[in-house]
């Protein structure tokens, strides 16, 4: 009897296959009295599929595989008793036209350590998770409604071993420990993971992935995966995975041309490739690819508690001339750029990955103006949870990067993104992708001199924690590292010994824990009943001041943001209350490296009309100066 039944190939052949990932590849087995590992591997166009590994001496003749019925799907099947746990594989296949391919294995749910290009067997249902608590958590409630502030990390460039020979990487167990300590202190809800699905190419960062279902040996193994992501949701932070369904690299040894003929990809050059990236499109309209995409991201997030999927490179899965001159693309069959095929593939694995997972959230790295990003599927929407708002970002960047003398001309860059705020369902970011490329850190983007520089960017980030949006910084700079990032080395963790780095990392410890602690930041992100401006027009002074409400009315924050080197005396804000205000954040206090607070504590308003308002208050405000009231 085969391991790959009717039923499997039926569902395979509709596309709608959700346990693939347990049937195709190299899975523990028993066959008669035998106990051996089950290959199967999808290949129509080979004429014969063997599998060579270290259990048959790479010999090409021992092991060839059958066509399991019906042989016009073609998936084939091997049973092998002397394959053992842990030994390299790959797939011999002979092409119609005679050639000789050497494939790892596209379900392999573990890989050789680049250079090497093998799959390696493993069986990843052993391990025991101890994360029940937080699984049943995530289903509660409704995610916009919860915090979410997001540590984008690149787990072989946060921290390293020094003068190692294998790169120095920490381990998924020693990455596990350390990250966990700094997330937990400063104050982050969840982490995204960029470079876990298996890559070749260090430079790639993972955005050129050859292992679909493997997390990459680079830091061990599946089981030390798994304890990573276990060790994080025992300590209440959540986990989000880069994921890259746009693209693929044409690496010998991956999907490019699989069986000797484009499978995975479009047959088609000018809709299968991407000419600016050098790799090849999936073929969004095939069953079979999108089973196998649906069943890596089913994985990821049922198999491996990954709480979310950051999709990377959106735009160019839903436009067919995304990165393409004419006559390099061909139109839809209406004419139109659009891809039809890619459009409801979302529509579909965003439903059911939501639907079978309550909690688990799709993420849009979407760069266009392609509306309903995360609107519902009845409405014409694709149903993301979230897309990256890279409208506000590159406004926001625009905006910080001037000479404060300047802003005042620049002020709607801030206050743009407040009107089409209810569009879609918003993450600001401050990525990777901001702080490479000869683009400068946060840091070196701010104008001015040394201690400007990192007042300047203070003030950003309590902009942007403030301003409606659930958040997303990279790793470093929370605590202004200066260089650029690579990752070929760790992060610039000396600096914090420079105390403008740590007046910089405790600003960003003490928004994040504001961003937890006051309903008021998060609840009610896509409505402008959790925002209102005070005065969001007093670009001369390049001064904003506006409010963030939670639904019950209490604890609601008032936001006073200087974005110049101008002092103020007795500065006067409108207020919407006549109640006591509490100070709760001042970045003139000596912690953050100003020179002492002149804001009192408490502030009753008085009844004096200002900005619209029949109640205002007023204080001396600094130059760059923040201060967060509560009320």
């Amino acid at each position: 009897m085969s391991n790959f039944t009717d039923l499997d190939g039926y569902l395979f052949g509709q596309g709608t296959h959700y346990d693939i990932y347990k049937k195709l590849g190299a899975h523990k087995g028993k066959k008669g009295k035998d106990n051996g590992f089950y290959f199967d591997v999808w290949a129509p166009h080979a004429s014969r599929v063997a599998v060579i590994g270290e259990f048959n001496n790479w010999d090409e003749t021992r092991n060839f595989m059958q066509r399991v019925e019906p042989e016009s799907q073609g998936v084939f099947e091997a049973f092998i008793p002397e394959a053992k746990e842990g030994q390299l594989y790959k797939y011999l296949i002979y092409t119609e036209d005679g050639e000789k391919l050497y494939k790892a294995d596209p379900y392999a749910t573990y890989a050789e350590l680049r250079p090497g290009t093998a799959s390696i067997i493993y069986d990843n249902t052993k391990f025991k998770w101890t994360d029940s608590s937080w699984m049943k958590q995530r289903k509660s409630g409704n995610f916009w409604e919860k915090p979410l502030s997001i540590y984008e990390v690149h787990p072989g460039s946060w921290k390293r071993h020094p003068r190692e020979e294998n790169d120095g990487f920490y381990s998924y167990k020693e990455f596990a420990h350390s990250l966990t300590e700094y997330v937990l202190d400063m104050g982050y809800t969840h982490v995204e993971l960029m470079g876990i699905s298996e890559y070749p190419f260090d430079g790639s960062w993972g955005y050129q992935v050859t292992g679909y279902y493997a997390p990459t040996s680079r830091y061990g193994t599946p089981d030390d995966f798994m304890y990573l992501i276990n060790y994080l949701h025992k300590n209440g932070i959540g986990v989000i995975l880069d994921w890259v369904p746009a693209h693929f690299p044409k690496d010998a040894h991956g999907l490019a041309d699989f069986d000797g003929r484009p499978l995975y990809e479009y047959p088609d050059p000018k809709k299968g490739e991407h000419p600016d990236w050098g790799t090849k499109i999936f073929n969004y309209g095939k069953s079979e690819v999108k089973n196998f995409l649906i069943g890596s991201a089913l994985q990821w997030v049922e198999h491996y508690h990954i709480d979310g999927l950051r999709v990377d490179a959106v735009a160019s899965m839903l436009y067919l001339d995304y990165g393409k001159k004419p006559g390099q693309w061909i139109p839809n069959e209406h004419g139109g750029n659009e891809n039809l095929e890619a459009i409801e593939f979302f529509k579909h694995i965003n439903t059911l990955i939501r639907g079978r997972n309550p909690g688990a959230v799709m993420i849009a790295e979407e760069s266009t103006a392609w509306p309903k990003i995360t609107g519902d599927v009845e409405d014409g929407g694709l149903n993301f949870s979230y897309k990256w708002n890279m409208g506000w970002m590159h406004d926001f960047i625009d905006y910080m990067k001037l000479d404060p003398y300047f802003r005042k001309d620049n002020h709607n860059k801030m206050t743009f993104a407040m009107s089409y705020n209810e569009a879609e369902r918003y993450i600001l970011v401050l990525s990777h992708d901001e702080v490479v490329h000869l683009k400068g850190s946060m840091l070196a983007k701010m104008p001015g001199l040394e201690v400007d520089k990192y007042k300047n960017l203070m003030a950003g980030y309590a902009f942007m924690m403030g301003h409606p949006g659930k958040k997303l910084l990279f790793m470093g700079q929370d605590f202004a590292q200066g260089t650029e990032w690579s990752e070929a080395r760790e992060l610039d963790w000396y600096v914090l010994d420079n105390p403008n780095h740590r007046h910089v990392s405790r600003m960003f410890k003490k928004l994040l824990h504001i961003y937890k602690e006051y309903p008021a930041m998060y609840e009610q992100d896509v409505s402008w009943a959790g925002f209102e401006w005070i005065n969001a027009n007093d670009g001369y002074r390049s001064i904003f001041s506006f409010v963030r409400k939670s639904k019950n009315g209490k604890n609601d924050l008032l936001f006073v943001i200087n974005m110049t080197p101008m002092n103020y005396e007795d500065y006067r804000v409108g207020v919407p209350t006549n109640r006591k205000m509490k100070l709760i954040l001042d970045s003139e206090d000596k912690e953050y490296g100003g020179n002492g607070g002149k804001i009192p504590e408490v502030i009753l308003p008085r009844k004096e009309e200002c900005d619209g308002r029949e109640y205002s208050a007023a204080f001396p405000l600094a130059p760059y100066q923040v201060a967060i009231f509560t009320y």
